[in-house]
């Protein structure tokens, strides 16, 4: 069995306060369900900075999917610009919110089969909106969490989906939250795509360091 526990553990003491920006929405939004998930949304392929200042435009015109209807297409472009796929997340966003209002009374939904529902939500951002803003147990598997999951030789998988159905049977239950907040600064900071940076690892002692032919 993989130790979940340790290196869990190892990983919040050497990241302490450095989390992705969704986390960081969620903290200064007071956990606000509509807010993470437009902050989720607009984070995709997008860098963490870039979200966290588009966010903060678009929330001081826009807090309720009600208000954010009454944007016309054009000028929501223009406030979440130069985030990727901006012309594309601002559809998604205006059919999000009307989703929101015509389905669901205004309120997000907080079940992960709900949420996607909604055209244009995938798996990652429905459960970093049910872990995140409801605080329900989900596992948000994103690039960074499959490839250290594999590299580390926790689970051996072919894709974020199969990862996330692997992590539910293995990993504990009290680490579901936190796991995807650990794992993407992890993977930003040191455990990098190409050439991880394995001489400053501290979980190096428990991983596999699976697919890794270069490292610094």
């Amino acid at each position: 069995m993989f130790p979940f526990k340790e290196m869990v553990t190892i990983l919040k003491r050497h990241l302490k306060d450095d989390v992705p920006v969704v986390t960081k929405i969620a903290r200064q939004k007071r956990k606000d369900p509509f807010l993470i998930l437009v902050g989720t949304l607009l984070s995709l392929r997008t860098k963490d900075e870039m979200t966290e200042k588009v966010m903060e435009r678009l929330v001081g015109k826009a807090r309720t999917p009600e208000e954010l209807l009454r944007i016309p297409t054009d000028d929501l472009q223009r406030l979440i610009y130069p985030v990727g796929f901006y012309r594309n997340k601002a559809k998604v966003l205006i059919n999000t919110a009307r989703v929101i209002i015509e389905t669901y009374n205004g309120i997000v939904p907080d079940s992960i089969d709900e949420l996607l529902s909604i055209k244009g939500v995938g798996r990652k951002t429905a459960n970093l909106v049910v872990t995140e803003a409801y605080g329900k147990p989900g596992i948000c598997v994103d690039t960074h969490v499959h490839r250290i999951s594999n590299r580390t030789g926790a689970v051996s998988t072919k894709d974020p989906h199969q990862t996330e159905e692997s992590l539910r049977k293995i990993l504990p239950r009290q680490y579901w939250a936190i796991y995807n907040t650990l794992l993407v600064t992890f993977g930003k900071r040191i455990c990098s795509p190409l050439s991880p940076r394995c001489s400053q690892c501290p979980i190096t002692h428990i991983c596999a360091r699976r697919g890794v032919t270069r490292h610094r």
